[in-house]
């Protein structure tokens, strides 16, 4: 007899939810601070996490105090898209309900920070909806926000990536009309009526989060194969030839759990043109029935495919497909362009990329951004794309107006590329304290010292001015994709950051870790010999990630462990280490 697995708590949750409807009525209807642990688990499938203050959490506590709780909502922007009006309405919202910023996140969405009521959260999302976009599926077990390159590009290539992703989007978006009862004030369902039924999800809907990316091999800025799946399109001139599969994709790992890890998809297939639907549904059906559904850690299609290999895989998505795949042809090589900077749109027209400071959208003392943002949208008439880098970039610029925008923006205290370091120019943070209850470290308020740390002893070694990718993240779940950079900084604890490096500038290799605790202020000095190693040493136009994977990981870490010393690694480690034997983690 089968021994009977037992499920995770959520997979419980999710099942006796109603339609994700759960308890939430009564938190919104009391405007209720929080939402109970079961409640918070369906109300990520609405877009928004609960969420509380930790800086003030001890303090609060000491005085008898409940802790600042707080409410973030996230947008489904597929591509990251948004018109003029419907810009200025986020902005105006966050005035309304928010913390008065707009943050961008990796997955070109935009996120509202410190709603306060579950009440007032029911009001934003309504807003939001009324005037710009859903909140559904942006979160929970589900098909997330679709990604594709930012370049809005008036071409057949880029305008067939683009509408692709809606199509997507708006295929895998959940039936239930929960989301419509609780915010929008629908028709509310009687107790002996059933809700619309989920022909994709089924009532348990997904075992974990799905994210899905598609691009050509000439734009990877999206980062595509860190995706569980990455749809690559494959063009001949302007002419759609069908779609290349790769599955597995995912930053998420856990400390010292050797049995969690990151992973670049897969090649598994290739799609012609009319399958695309089709094909994405076999994929995400295939999760939906394979995935883990009793370790949640465990619950990515990339350990579906990485245990039970590609060719399991394969013939199973062929059974969800219901005909035989194609092979997948050989790989094109991606390259990674620049949007940062004055671009053609194709129809006579510019768009400029601006960066932004760890994605956040605020006025911060001379540095009116948020300001300037809503100016040249208004003035000019210009509409917006998110970047995957957290980075805004506008569009629709008359030849005209260049000159203008520009001097708007610089007028109003912000950067533009040409302002900014080569290393803050490619770098990325997650947001993490104090809002995130899963930071370890701190990543975006320490990302600017962080990088000045790392920037002065790469100047040293005689690298200023040459791109590297640096990202940083409070802890392991690497929402900033620090695993497939050319430098990672991952929070192990307070003020302390595992170091990765000899990830792919494009994207197609993950980096490996070379210190496992060092402290803050000692990550430029670990990083010193790297970088002179590199320096001295490296091929004429090789790129520092493609160096340090060439080298030996034991002799990085000896470099490192000299470098600041055994806590870099831990005393035993750093033992092993230097005897050049292999290191089993207890």
């Amino acid at each position: 007899m089968m021994e009977q697995v037992k499920l995770s708590k959520v997979e419980d949750i999710k099942d006796a939810s109603r339609g994700l409807r759960g308890g939430l009525a009564g938190a919104i209807a009391a405007n209720a601070p929080k939402v109970s642990d079961d409640d918070g688990q369906l109300l990520k499938f609405h877009g928004s996490y609960g969420q509380y203050n930790r800086d003030t959490a001890t303090e609060r506590k000491k005085k008898g105090l409940d802790k600042d709780h707080m409410f973030m909502i996230r947008a489904r922007i597929p591509g990251g898209r948004l018109n003029r009006d419907q810009y200025l309405a986020f902005d105006a919202i966050t005035d309304k309900y928010a913390d008065g910023t707009l943050r961008i996140t990796t997955r070109q969405t935009l996120q509202l920070h410190g709603v306060v009521g579950a009440g007032t959260l029911k009001n934003t999302i309504r807003d939001l909806n009324d005037e710009v976009v859903t909140t559904l599926a942006t979160c929970g077990d589900v098909v997330r926000n679709v990604t594709t390159s930012p370049a809005p590009v008036k071409n057949a290539v880029y305008r067939r990536l683009n509408a692709d992703a809606r199509l997507i989007s708006g295929h895998f978006l959940p039936k239930t009309t929960g989301y419509t009862e609780l915010w929008l004030d629908g028709e509310k369902l009687e107790h002996d009526k059933q809700d619309v039924a989920e022909p994709i999800y089924g009532t348990t809907y997904l075992p974990r989060k799905f994210k899905i990316g598609i691009t050509v091999p000439q734009d990877n800025v999206i980062d595509v194969l860190s995706n569980d799946l990455a749809i690559i399109s494959l063009f001949d001139g302007d002419r759609l030839e069908g779609y290349h599969f790769y599955l597995g994709g995912g930053a998420g790992m856990t400390h010292n759990k050797p049995a969690t890890y990151p992973r670049v998809a897969t090649a598994i297939g290739f799609f012609k043109p009319d399958d695309l639907i089709a094909a994405v549904e076999a994929v995400v059906k295939l999760q939906r029935d394979h995935g883990d559904r009793a370790n949640r850690k465990h619950a990515r299609l990339k350990y579906v495919v990485e245990e039970k290999g590609i060719e399991w895989t394969r013939k199973t998505l062929a059974r969800y497909f219901g005909r035989p795949i194609q092979g997948p042809r050989p790989p094109e090589p991606f390259t990674v362009p620049d949007h940062l900077t004055w671009n053609r749109q194709g129809d006579g027209k510019w768009y400029l990329g601006v960066p932004v400071h760890s994605g956040r959208i605020a006025d911060v003392g001379t540095v009116k951004l948020r300001t300037a943002l809503r100016h040249v949208v208004q003035s000019y008439d210009l509409d917006v794309v998110f970047s995957p880098n957290q980075d805004v970039i506008l569009t629709e610029v008359n030849p005209q107006d260049r000159f203008k925008v520009a001097q708007d923006l610089r007028d109003h205290g912000v950067a533009l590329a040409a302002d900014v370091s080569a290393l803050q120019r490619w770098s990325l943070a997650c947001p993490a304290m104090p809002t995130c209850g899963l930071a370890l470290a701190e990543a975006e308020r320490e990302k600017q010292p962080l990088i000045d740390r790392l920037e002065q002893t790469y100047n040293k070694a005689g690298l200023a001015g040459e791109p590297i990718s640096i990202r940083i993240t409070g802890c392991p779940n690497g929402c900033a994709r620090p695993y497939s950079s050319e430098i990672g900084l991952v929070g192990r604890m307070a003020g302390h950051y595992a170091l990765y490096a000899g990830g792919a500038w494009d994207g197609t290799r993950l980096s490996r870790k070379i210190a496992d605790r060092v402290p803050e202020a000692e990550i430029g000095t670990a990083f010193r010999p790297l970088f002179e190693l590199y320096a001295g040493q490296r091929r004429p136009g090789q790129r520092f990630g493609e160096f340090i994977a060439a080298q030996d990981l034991n002799d990085l870490e000896i470099l490192v462990i000299d470098a600041v010393g055994e806590k870099a690694v831990g005393k035993k480690k750093a033992a092993c280490v230097k005897a050049g034997r292999a290191w089993r983690a207890a």
